[in-house]
């Protein structure tokens, strides 16, 4: 990972960020000085995109299907893939700790601990959301859906207890446009310096697709008013995990773009200067 995120505290002084900021570069990473909090800048904006995913499959959308929207956006894995590979007990942990943090706003899936009771790790034992073998790719799982199934009696969250109807394109924002809104409050709290910050770490750290300029660059292409109005649209019907920040509430209101052209010149820096020298 080519990303180094450099935490300051209120004690740290300038000299020590400035020191740390060289040795990054020297060690060929691109450094981006962060707030102290929970996730810091990456995980702690990210930390909505699989309880998105989690929540669409508890309202009845095809799990699989997401996966395959999401990788078509250009993502290198969906979020449940994401699970495999990292293991549920890291994922388990880091999603109390995010509880814990920000209680108002997580969305807790009983899904992780089913398959864990099923003798499931992901790719630690070769059995998650895919099957892994080796010497082949990972395939879906289709032995899986009964432990869904499950897991949608325990939360009843299917309206009339029947899956909603959903295009792609939501269900892409519903997973996404939360991933913006805490983008929004990382901004608004100021654990980032600009928006050219989240941008970079969001491609160096999250592989977000980098043809679409970052997260937050993303979600000015798409309008800050469209992302506030379908948040508090989805608030209304699904609960607090897609509240509107108000960071992003007066910035749609307003009609303020997200990032500004200083911060967007400053991205695309950060991102080309990453990039290996080409002789």
């Amino acid at each position: 990972m080519p990303l180094l995120e450099i935490v300051r505290t209120q004690k740290t002084s300038p000299q020590v960020i400035l020191d740390l900021m060289t040795i990054g570069k020297v060690i060929n990473k691109v450094p981006v000085v962060v707030g102290n909090c929970t996730g810091f800048a990456v995980n702690r904006t990210f930390f909505p995109y699989t309880q998105g995913a989690h929540l669409l499959v508890n309202l009845g959308v095809d799990l699989f299907r997401i996966e395959g929207v999401i990788s078509n956006f250009g993502l290198p894995m969906g979020p449940f893939q994401l699970q495999d590979v990292s293991g549920y007990g890291v994922f388990l942990a880091v999603w109390k700790e995010f509880a814990k943090a920000f209680p108002d706003r997580v969305f807790m899936s009983p899904l992780i601990e089913l398959l864990m009771k099923n003798g499931r790790n992901g790719k630690i034992n070769g059995k998650g959301y895919y099957i892994y073998e080796k010497g082949s790719k990972p395939k879906p799982d289709p032995s899986i859906l009964p432990i869904i199934e499950e897991c949608r009696r325990q939360t009843k969250l299917m309206p009339a207890g029947k899956p909603i109807t959903i295009t792609d394109k939501e269900i892409l924002e519903m997973v996404l446009f939360p991933v913006v809104n805490e983008a929004c409050r990382v901004l608004d709290e100021e654990v980032v310096v600009r928006a050219s910050d989240l941008d970079t770490t969001s491609v160096l750290g999250m592989s977000f697709p980098s043809h679409r300029g970052g997260i937050v660059f993303w979600a000015d292409t798409v309008g800050a008013n469209h992302v506030y109005k379908s948040l508090k649209e989805w608030s209304e019907a699904y609960g607090s995990f897609y509240k509107p920040s108000k960071y992003l509430e007066e910035r749609a209101i307003k009609g303020i773009p997200l990032v500004t052209i200083l911060s967007l010149f400053l991205f695309f820096f950060f991102l080309f200067s990453s990039l290996p020298n080409v002789a």
